[in-house]
């Protein structure tokens, strides 16, 4: 990876820890949404439930967001994101225990915990915009986004070798992901981003949380990023269902998994680079036109190679909409309202992934009775969201441009 001249080499160090960081402890999440679903499945007595452990990761991360947040804004990024790792240990512990005993409340108890982690990992983005100056901040998000190219391989290449190490299906894999937590938080220790300062006691706070969110570039980058990740969960959470289901094997899901998550981080070498050229506005409306593809691929059959293409095209149309929108966030909140604006927006951000990972298994599950069925009702659920987030896109590209505050 090539950092721009324009990186002063405190924001390029961050920024290869953080890369780092994404690519290694990252891959845990690839892992565990593989076989969350499928370990859920064996484990739930009603088939409907089989997606519950992913659906309380999200929830774990919602509810984690805007403490962690205010963690890292009293405490610095380096103590939020050993913290974020401690979950992750915590998590792949309490869930091996859950699948040795057999136990679906136990396994549930360690996707909770292991949301801590996604929480966290959640602002290694907005970390790297910290010390990054104005022209390199959309490139430093991007960049970081990109060691998910790694996670990508990664991941799924250690639930093929890990899924049936142990008679219990899946143990070997939780065994992995608490290793990576351990090895990966050591990462940390060269993060050199300064703790936020303590304001003054008559220092400005800035914006309420409401007044935040009514300012229209916040109002469409929160509405944007909740669409382009809900989404994407929603497709993703249901796939390796979708195409066991459908009569492939599990190593089949493993690798159209493989396919998505590269294209999720894949694109990141020059999404900030595009964002810089065309603008937030057109990459962001391009990330929904390319989602509304993946949904229009996915109804077109279950052959695997549907599968292979749509899931491609969820994760660049992710990429493109996610990082336009991260782009968009970063520029329109100071410096006083970041851990507050930051926290909200993840909230927000995993309150809808929340929702959509419970979807994704009602729909895919107990739609129509048959794995087809199941997945066309995912897919086309995905339209009226779009819908919104393309309208609310629009709205704010004709109306007058409200001048950015500087971080």
């Amino acid at each position: 990876m090539r950092m721009s001249s324009q990186a002063p080499s405190r924001a390029t160090r961050n920024v290869t820890v953080l890369v780092l960081a994404q690519a290694l402890l990252g891959a845990q999440m690839p892992m565990i949404f593989t076989i969350g679903g499928l370990a859920g499945q064996s484990l739930a007595t009603n088939p409907c439930f089989a997606t519950l452990p992913i659906s309380l990761i999200v929830l774990g991360s919602m509810l984690s967001a805007t403490p962690v947040s205010a963690f890292m804004q009293r405490f610095g990024r380096r103590a939020g994101f050993l913290l974020g790792t401690l979950g992750g240990t915590l998590g792949g512990v309490v869930g091996a225990v859950g699948l040795y005993l057999h136990s679906f409340p136990i396994f549930l108890a360690g996707s909770l915990l292991t949301g801590l982690y996604m929480s966290a990992q959640g602002f290694y983005r907005f970390a790297a915009a910290d010390t990054a100056p104005e022209a390199f901040r959309p490139k430093a998000i991007s960049y970081v986004m990109a060691g998910g190219l790694a996670s990508a391989i990664i991941g799924p290449q250690l639930v093929k070798l890990t899924a049936g190490a142990y008679v219990v299906p899946f143990l070997g894999t939780y065994g992995a992901v608490i290793a990576i937590n351990l090895v990966g938080s050591l990462l940390f220790l060269f993060l050199d981003i300064p703790r936020p300062p303590k304001p003054d006691a008559d220092a400005p706070r800035g914006r309420s949380a409401l007044e935040l969110l009514a300012t229209p570039r916040i109002a469409v980058a929160v509405i944007c990023g909740m669409v382009s990740y809900a989404l994407m969960n929603l497709v993703m959470t249901s796939t390796p269902l979708a195409v066991v289901g459908c009569g492939y094997e599990t190593s089949d899901a493993a690798n159209v998994v493989t396919a998505h998550v590269l294209a999720m981080f894949a694109p990141s070498f020059v999404t900030g680079h595009l964002i810089a050229r065309f603008g937030v506005e057109r990459i962001m409306a391009i990330g929904l036109m390319i989602l509304a593809a993946a949904g229009g691929v996915a109804l077109t059959g279950v052959a695997l190679e549907n599968f292979f293409v749509a899931l491609v095209l969820l994760g660049i149309g992710w990429n493109f909409g996610f990082i336009g929108a991260t782009s968009m966030l970063a520029g329109a909140h100071t410096a006083a309202e970041r851990g507050r604006m930051q926290g909200l927006n993840d909230l927000l951000v995993f309150g809808g992934v929340t929702f959509a990972s419970l979807a994704s298994g009602g729909l895919m599950n107990c739609s129509g009775g048959t794995a087809q069925a199941g997945w066309t009702a995912v897919n086309l659920a995905m339209a009226p969201f779009l819908v919104l987030a393309g309208a609310a896109l629009i709205w704010l590209v004709l109306r007058p441009r409200d001048s950015a505050p500087q971080s």
